[in-house]
Formats: C-alpha cells, sequence, structure tokens
C-alpha cells in the first residue's frame, strides 16, 4: 500500500516536474469520464458541471465543448449549445460530428445562411456524408438558391440512391425553377422507393397542375387522399384543381373538407372565398354569397397577412354605405388595454 502511494507521488512530482499543464490534463479527463457516467445516468446538470470542470482544467481540449453543447441541446438552450459547439469547433476544427450539430443547430434556429456555411465545412470534412449533403440542398432551397440545392441533392443520391427524402427535395428545387419534366421524374423515383408517401403525391399533383395537366394533378390528390383521408394539404390541394376545372361545387366541398382536418389553412379560406364571390357576381341579390367570401378572405388572411392580393379583394368587393352622410356615424370603438 506504501509502495503504491509512492509511485502515485512519484507520477505527480514527474507531472508537476513537466509543467502543471500535464496534470491539469490528466485531471480534465477523470472529469470528462466522470461526466460520460453521469450522462449514461441522466443525471444531465451534474455531467454538465463535470464537463464545465474540464473545460476550465484543460482549456485547449475540444471534448469538454462538444459534451456541454450535447447536453445544452438536450436541454433546449440551443444559444448555448451553438456557442458550446462553435468553441469545440475552434479547438478541433476538423471534427465532422461537432461541425454537423453546429449546422443542425442554426438550421433549427432559423439562421439559415449560418446553416449553410457550417454544413459546406461539414462535406468538406465528409464529402460522402449524405444527411449532411441533404441539409446543405435544403438550406439552400429555403434560401431560394434552388441550383445549388439542385446540386447537393444529387450528390446525396450518389451516395445513397435508396433513400427517398432527396429525391422528394429534387423535385421541389427543380420545380420551382419550372424543370417539371425532371420534377416529375424525381418524384416518381421517390414513389419507386417508398409508394405511401401522399405528401409526394401532393407535390406531383402541384406539378401536373404548373402544366394545366388538371386530370393528373386530381388522379394524384385522390390517391393521396386514399392513403390518408385526414391530410389536409391533400384536400386542398384538390380543391385547388376543381377550382381550376372549374367544378365549383366539387371544389367547395373539398375546400370544406381541408378545414375539417385543418380550420387554420389560409389558402382553403382564400379559395371559399373565391367559390362564393363567383357565385355573388353571378347573381348579386344573393347578398350573402358575398358576405361569405369576405368572412373567408378575411380567415385567410389571418392566418395569413401577407397576401396582397386578398387585400385588394376585400377592399373592392366589401360593401359600400349607401348615404355618405352614413359615414359620419361610424366611430369605431377603440380597443381597452388590459389592466390588472
Amino acid at each position: 500500500m506504501v509502495r503504491i502511494r509512492i509511485v502515485f507521488l512519484y507520477t505527480i512530482i514527474l507531472l508537476c516536474a513537466g509543467g502543471c499543464a500535464p496534470l491539469r490534463d490528466f485531471q480534465a479527463k477523470r472529469q470528462i469520464r466522470r461526466g460520460e457516467e453521469l450522462l449514461k445516468k441522466d443525471d444531465l446538470e451534474a455531467a454538465l458541471a463535470a464537463f464545465q470542470e474540464a473545460a476550465k482544467l484543460s482549456p485547449e481540449m475540444s471534448v469538454p465543448h462538444s459534451n456541454i453543447g450535447g447536453i445544452y441541446r438536450r436541454m433546449g438552450e440551443y444559444e448555448q449549445a451553438i456557442q458550446s459547439f462553435a468553441e469545440a469547433i475552434r479547438r478541433n476544427p476538423f471534427s465532422f460530428d461537432d461541425t454537423f450539430n453546429l449546422a443542425q443547430l442554426y438550421h433549427f434556429t432559423k439562421r439559415v445562411k449560418d446553416a449553410i456555411q457550417a454544413y459546406l465545412h461539414a462535406v468538406e470534412l465528409k464529402p460522402s456524408d449524405f444527411d449532411a449533403q441533404l441539409n446543405l440542398g435544403v438550406c439552400y432551397q429555403q434560401s431560394g438558391d434552388f441550383s445549388q440545392a439542385v446540386e447537393r441533392f444529387q450528390r446525396a443520391i450518389e451516395i445513397d440512391g435508396d433513400r427517398p427524402h432527396a429525391y422528394v427535395n429534387l423535385g421541389v428545387a427543380l420545380d420551382a425553377q419550372e424543370k417539371y419534366y425532371e420534377a416529375i421524374r424525381a418524384y416518381r423515383e421517390a414513389l419507386e422507393r417508398d409508394s405511401r408517401q401522399p405528401l409526394v403525391l401532393v407535390n406531383l399533383a402541384h406539378t401536373y397542375m404548373n402544366q394545366d395537366r388538371l386530370k393528373m394533378a386530381r388522379q394524384s390528390l385522390l390517391q393521396a387522399i386514399e392513403m390518408d383521408p385526414n391530410l389536409a394539404a391533400s384536400h386542398e390541394a384538390l380543391g385547388y384543381c376543381l377550382f381550376r376545372s372549374r367544378d365549383f361545387g366539387a371544389a367547395e366541398r373539398a375546400y370544406q373538407q381541408a378545414l375539417t382536418c385543418d380550420w387554420r389553412l389560409p389558402r382553403s379560406h382564400a379559395g371559399l372565398g373565391s367559390i362564393y364571390m363567383i357565385r355573388f357576381l353571378e347573381d348579386k341579390t344573393q347578398t350573402e354569397n358575398r358576405d361569405r367570401a369576405l368572412e373567408h378572405w378575411h380567415r385567410s388572411l389571418e392566418f395569413n397577412p401577407d397576401q396582397p392580393r386578398i387585400r385588394k379583394l376585400i377592399a373592392e368587393y366589401k360593401p359600400q354605405p349607401d348615404d355618405p352622410d352614413s359615414m359620419l356615424l361610424d366611430e369605431r370603438p377603440k380597443p381597452s388595454a388590459a389592466g390588472k
């Protein structure tokens, strides 16, 4: 026992003789191991304290910051997680995992430009990673750079051509570039790999509608509805398809079914408003159709205020007072502030 203590002390003396840094690194690694054990027990607070202590003991180590970032992410403290992963990358710029985690968090917190830069670093470190290429494409797509998005989705497909997600996103990007035939081919490739994807059928229908192929669009949407009768997007798209076909009664039913699935759909409210306004214009004695149209348009704006066309329609078709003098009586109540 005495001999073991002497050996231990001798080791400490040797470490100190070479400077305190090796001793601090040794202690930091012990804290890292302790933190990892605590993580296995889901004791996040204690694990976080252990990794933070490790970071203090050995400031140049990247591993403590990686683990701190992971814990903050699990806690929902995303900004602190971002800072921690960034610190880890400063210490080890070649860590793919830290770079990928940072990119994901930037994307999740809607910092798309930062996410693109982080994913570019990730694919530079590991060009063969499917998820990094796919996510980079999604970020480019969300930023409106569809040509770059197409390139990244194609690279993801080259890495793994059996996963349908890249084909779906490729179809969306190609459709945005008005490359409709190429988009249809991409959607069909996705469906060949997984036929039960009603949302892909909805996307395919929209592309058909962009080509004015309304019968093909309707067929795709009916297939999507058969797969998932509660998918609001398919009923809404069917409503638009039938509206374009001037089958207003069927379009009305489809939009109403969409709102039964999800009553907060601005496009369905806008579509119903257009149907009721058409009926009013055909018979202006039926003012209830005008009123229903205006109400649906107002609801549409409640869920998506950024619709200048709907605002213009409301301004154009809202009823005007018969007597100009009645405007003097239009004294609208002001909302009251809530008090304690």
